[in-house]
Order: structure tokens, then sequence, then C-alpha cells
């Protein structure tokens, strides 16, 4: 993970909040929508949800493998007393699979649909954006990826692709019940 340590902050918020206060720039009042963004790695590609549906950053804990899952449920953890799923990104987006889970994180995400742990590589940045900098989807896109692909921005010369966190567990969702 790059300058950001969730083992100190894990509110969403509270991270943003620490990071405006930490900044050495001016800030300039603009009547302009910010897109708050959590942006994350698998294997070299980067990525990003909205936070409105990240609830936490968690450090890599002990999952619990259940039997008979589909290979794209990494199985549950112990939140706190809450039991949440972990789904593997990497599995859902035809990556191969996580061999050293030390650095990666589990982002846990909530949307009507439902809600779940995310494993995800790293955690690189949780950015407010402008909105008026995202652009359309690219156009060279994988076909399974359209449907959950709703934006992409630039970052630290990274093309950061923004995903459809509600429509992606819909769509997870409905394929477990078919």
């Amino acid at each position: 993970m790059s300058d950001l340590d969730t083992s100190e902050i894990s509110s969403i918020n509270d991270i943003l909040s620490a990071k405006q206060h930490n900044t050495n720039a001016d800030v300039v009042d603009v009547d302009e929508t910010l897109v708050k963004l959590v942006v994350f790695t698998l294997d070299k590609n980067w990525y990003a949800f909205p936070s409105e549906n990240i609830k936490e950053v968690l450090s890599d804990i002990p999952v619990s493998v259940l039997p008979g899952c589909p290979a794209s449920l990494e199985g549950v953890i112990n939140v706190r007393g809450d039991i949440e799923s972990v789904i593997s990104l990497r599995s859902l987006l035809n990556y191969g699979s996580l061999t050293d889970t030390a650095n990666s994180r589990i982002l846990i995400g909530a949307t009507e649909a439902m809600r779940s742990g995310i494993r995800v590589d790293t955690v690189e940045e949780i950015i407010a954006f402008s909105q008026t900098n995202i652009k359309a989807p690219p156009s060279t896109l994988p076909t399974h990826m359209v449907p959950i692909v709703t934006g992409a921005i630039q970052l630290k010369n990274h093309t950061v692709t923004i995903l459809d966190l509600e429509k992606m567990f819909e769509n997870y969702r409905d394929g477990l019940q078919g």
C-alpha cells in the first residue's frame, strides 16, 4: 500500500479529513461536485469504487473457507462480531488468483443489492476527485466489464477505471441465483 495506513484510520471520511488537514496547498472554494473514490489495484491495473459504497478498509485478516462455495467467494470474516462474506474481485474480473495476500486489503462494500467484503491487491488512495474530470469508460473494455464500469480518471500516471459496485453486486447475486 502507498502512503495510506488503514490500521490507524478506517473510516473513509476520517481518511479524507486527515488528508485534507495534512495538505499545505491553499484551498480554493469552488462550486464543483466532488466524487470521493477508493482507488485500489488488481495486478498492475488501477480501479476505484465510489466511497459511499465502501464502509471500511481492512488489513488482511484470516478468512474462513466455506466448502462448496463458488471460487469467487473466498469465505467469511469476523468484523467486530459481524460475519461478512469475502468476494475475490480478481476472480470476478477474470484475473488469476492472488498468491500473496500480505499486502492485500478487504473493502467492506454495501449497496442495496448486498453487503460483502471485497478483496483487492492494494489500496492506493482515497481521494475526492472533480466530477468534471471523470471521462467516459474506455471503448477498449473487455465485454464482461462493460456493464460495471462507469468512467475513468487519470491519477499518478495511471488510468483508474471506476466500477459500479451496485451493478457488480447485482450481477454477482443474480449469477448465484441462476
